[in-house]
């Protein structure tokens, strides 16, 4: 597996997301736009695929973004993930967040969090 693209640092002492995890934000954020929803995620299989999802907010049925993003990467068949992305208003990745990438990608998979403008807050790993 994979891990998360190169970055590098801003000289802020935060990394800049490479490519390939700019890509899964900027997924995360068009998500969260089009749907008018709290949060966008967006996570990148070990195939490279990218699964793409919003806040799910029914009567019957709550899901955040990332792990919605996470079970439709396993209803199409993925078995890792390299990467994950949320795009909202947090401030930090939700433990069961965590533990939904964790599940499919393992403890070193890397979650990033970004706020709404897609600007990287913080990376964190799903372990």
């Amino acid at each position: 597996m994979t891990q998360s693209s190169e970055s590098r640092d801003s000289g802020t002492g935060q990394s800049e997301p490479g490519p390939e995890d700019r890509k899964i934000i900027t997924l995360a954020r068009s998500a969260r736009a089009r749907n008018g929803v709290a949060e966008g995620a967006a996570v990148r299989d070990e195939t490279g695929r990218t699964y793409v999802a919003g806040t799910v907010a029914l009567p019957s049925l709550e899901l955040s973004a990332l792990r919605t993003a996470v079970a439709m990467a396993v209803a199409s068949g993925a078995r890792s993930l390299e990467a994950a992305a949320v795009v909202g208003e947090a401030e930090s990745v939700t433990a069961e967040d965590r533990a939904a990438v964790r599940d499919l990608g393992g403890p070193d998979t890397p979650v990033l969090l970004a706020g709404p403008d897609g600007r990287l807050v913080t990376t964190v790993s799903a372990g």
